[in-house]
């Protein structure tokens, strides 16, 4: 995969008076307006800054130009994406050379909070409740939080298993395995 640097200036030359250029432009840009966010908090979800999220999408972006002009398959172009995505974290991630810790409360914090509640005492509970979930989710293996990150955004157990590199299997006994603790953790 080409980067925004390994583009040269004959190549880019080609793609601007290419005799299709305006079809695939648009169906980037239909990608680029149906992805963006979902690909946007997938990579917030690893920790990284969104300057440095901001970035990855349009690496991906680019990623996605660069693989429709040259007519590879259009087959599963959603799965790919986040593939793309799932990659270019995990390298920005390497380039910054420090190590970021993953926390679950950035991701899901927003989800599991309960509305005010009228009352001090359901407040207080609801706030134990997300607490212990929030808990939960913060001492997960790092593939399960991305089978489960990837799941909240939609993607089918297939998707998740290709962008990942893991089996059907291992994506069901993941989610499986994550959902019961959840279940377990609000029982408590």
């Amino acid at each position: 995969m080409e980067s925004i640097d390994h583009i040269s200036l004959p190549a880019l030359a080609a793609t601007a008076f290419s005799p299709d250029r305006s079809e695939i432009e648009c169906e980037v840009m239909r990608f680029f307006e149906e992805f963006r966010s979902p690909l946007l908090r997938y990579s917030l979800s690893f920790g990284i800054s969104v300057h440095d999220a901001e970035e990855v999408i349009q690496e991906v972006f680019l990623a996605l130009f660069l693989h429709l002009r040259s007519e590879k398959s259009r087959k599963n172009l959603r799965g790919w994406l986040f593939r793309v995505a799932h990659n270019q974290v995990l390298r920005k991630r390497s380039a910054l050379q420090h190590q970021v810790q993953v926390t679950s409360s950035d991701w899901m914090g927003a989800a599991l909070q309960a509305d005010p509640s009228p009352n001090p005492e359901e407040q207080l509970f609801a706030n134990l409740r997300t607490q212990r979930l929030v808990a939960v989710l913060r001492v997960l293996p790092e593939i399960d939080q991305c089978c489960l990150r990837l799941r909240a955004e939609g993607l089918r157990y297939r998707e998740i298993a290709s962008v990942l590199g893991i089996s059907l299997g291992a994506v069901s006994m993941s989610l499986t395995r994550t959902l019961g603790r959840l279940l377990r953790a609000d029982r408590s």
